[in-house]
């Protein structure tokens, strides 16, 4: 037990105690040294303002007048909590890039008051936490913001949206249902009213946003978990297909603890291969997906699939034919 852990048990022994308890019961309790008690009973004591009666080797025990009112300064934190908070203040620092910058830096300051209070001027070294993002992509942040707060206050909003798949720019007006954060990217589920179906927007490519004073139209979450999100990849749609992918031994153990959808189903072979079967609709994920394993991973069935990764494949190795 750490001194945070120590001094966190000290508070609530002491004080759910009527009567003083001893110091050998204490060191016990805390496992700690005798010494090392009398440094943390100083420090709630002195540093922490609590009100500790002294009984000598009969031990402490808080003032009747003023333990109930007393409790920790603040926000109190264990060990494991404190660790997490430092980890939860490096990520938002070197992960909120763009869209929560300005919307994040008041919460890292209260952050980094907490760690400067309960760590009574120590140092944390968060530099020692590293994140790394991957495949980032630019983002506006007065898009995002008007983009969250119409989910949250359940608005219907009108925007531009520029599709990637043909690279072209129509209005959409649609009831926002939730925001998605996906492979380091923001999407929208939304009912696009036009089209009378709920549709899956990349934040990314939305401009020109107008907050409608219209109801946002609500959808339950199993039609958007049935609808966007039943099948592989983030543009799913309904499963129609049952993908059969083997991965050799070698890239086995890692496949085996990846998590590639919420049904999949995987089982190690004899040979010591690895068998997984994932639901798809839309197969471009998918086929990125299993082709970053290279000559690792052979898509079984179904016959389709598979001969879209062939054609991949051999597109591939056309261009590095002189």
């Amino acid at each position: 037990m750490d001194r945070y852990d120590r001094i966190f048990a000290l508070h609530k022994r002491l004080k759910a105690s009527r009567y003083p308890v001893t110091v050998p019961v204490l060191m016990e309790e805390l496992g700690c040294s005798r010494a090392t008690l009398y440094r943390d009973v100083e420090f709630l004591r002195d540093a922490l303002r609590a009100p500790i009666d002294s009984h000598g080797e009969q031990g402490f025990v808080y003032n009747r007048d003023e333990s109930e009112q007393f409790e920790l300064p603040g926000l109190w934190f264990s060990s494991d909590e404190l660790h997490a908070l430092v980890a939860t203040h490096e990520l938002l620092n070197r992960a909120g890039s763009d869209v929560l910058n300005s919307a994040m830096e008041p919460l890292k300051k209260r952050i980094d008051a907490l760690l400067d209070k309960q760590g009574s001027g120590k140092r944390w070294p968060v530099e020692r936490v590293r994140v790394i993002g991957s495949y980032t992509r630019k983002r506006d942040e007065l898009v995002f913001r008007q983009v969250a707060s119409a989910v949250l206050e359940r608005k219907r909003i009108r925007f531009e949206y520029n599709a990637r798949s043909t690279d072209q720019i129509t209005l959409r007006t649609v009831s926002p249902q939730r925001l998605t954060h996906y492979r380091d990217n923001w999407y929208l589920d939304a009912l696009d009213h036009e089209r009378d179906a709920l549709r899956s927007f990349s934040v990314d490519r939305i401009s020109h946003v107008h907050t409608l004073e219209l109801a946002a139209i609500d959808h339950s979450e199993h039609d958007l978990t049935e609808q966007l999100a039943d099948s592989y990849g983030i543009f799913s749609g309904r499963a129609r297909h049952i993908a059969t992918v083997i991965f050799s031994a070698e890239a086995a153990r890692w496949v085996a603890d990846e998590h590639w959808h919420s049904r999949q189903q995987g089982r190690f072979l004899p040979d010591g291969r690895y068998e997984l079967k994932v639901p798809y609709s839309n197969p471009r994920e998918l086929l990125m997906d299993v082709l970053r394993y290279g000559a690792d991973a052979q898509i079984i069935e179904p016959v389709s699939l598979r001969e879209s990764a062939k054609m991949n494949l051999q597109l591939a190795l056309a261009s590095y034919q002189d």
